[in-house]
């Protein structure tokens, strides 16, 4: 499938260690001619990091995509009555985002956008990265991967001997996911080792 002039929400959330990756697969979707429409959590605009400086991300995002990053829960609310996503990628998805969206919780600007994006019945992408996947975050994990129209990147454990129970998507997959996401598909293999 194209993603010519394909409408793409991007939300980060704060697993810093991941944003590399995440502007790395922005450009491949800007090469594929689809307008990126950034969207930055709570934490993911403010908190300074050894992986960068927030203000930098949002910079960077806004910079690369010519469109101004998406702050405030009141900016993210009208993407359900205006309908201008064709999708909605969540990249990196936090453990604490994963579990508010499993339980409906709609506190962050990216949580806001997920629920306004879904109300319309268009893909919702999760690329996770949590550092227990396999702990208390594995039944939200389940909940969402049941829910209609919530399509996740392929993913897995990132670090088996360290942070047993730690899930990391593998992002380098996103493109595809969109893509299969906007034809109704899971991806699949959905569980990929190793990382």
């Amino acid at each position: 499938m194209s993603l010519y002039g394909k409408n793409i929400g991007i939300a980060l959330t704060g697993s810093f260690c991941t944003f590399d990756k995440v502007f790395k697969e922005v450009e491949n979707l800007i090469d594929e001619n689809a307008n990126i429409y950034p969207i930055f959590s709570n934490n993911s605009q403010v908190i300074n990091s050894r992986f960068g400086n927030a203000a930098d991300f949002l910079n960077k995002m806004h910079y690369m995509t010519g469109n101004d990053p998406i702050t405030t829960i009141e900016d993210a609310e009208p993407i359900g009555p205006k309908k201008y996503l064709d999708v909605l990628a969540i990249v990196p998805c936090t453990g604490n985002t994963l579990a508010k969206l499993a339980n409906g919780i709609t506190d962050t600007p990216v949580l806001m956008a997920a629920k306004a994006h879904l109300r319309n019945g268009k893909p919702l992408v999760i690329s996770i990265s949590t550092n227990d996947g396999l702990s208390m975050n594995l039944k939200n994990i389940g909940l969402v991967l049941n829910a209609k129209n919530i399509y996740f990147v392929p993913f897995g454990q990132d670090s088996p001997k360290d942070k047993p129970n730690s899930l990391v998507a593998h992002t380098n997959l996103l493109k595809d996911t969109i893509e299969q996401a906007l034809e109704g598909k899971q991806i699949q293999p959905v569980i990929v080792s190793p990382y």
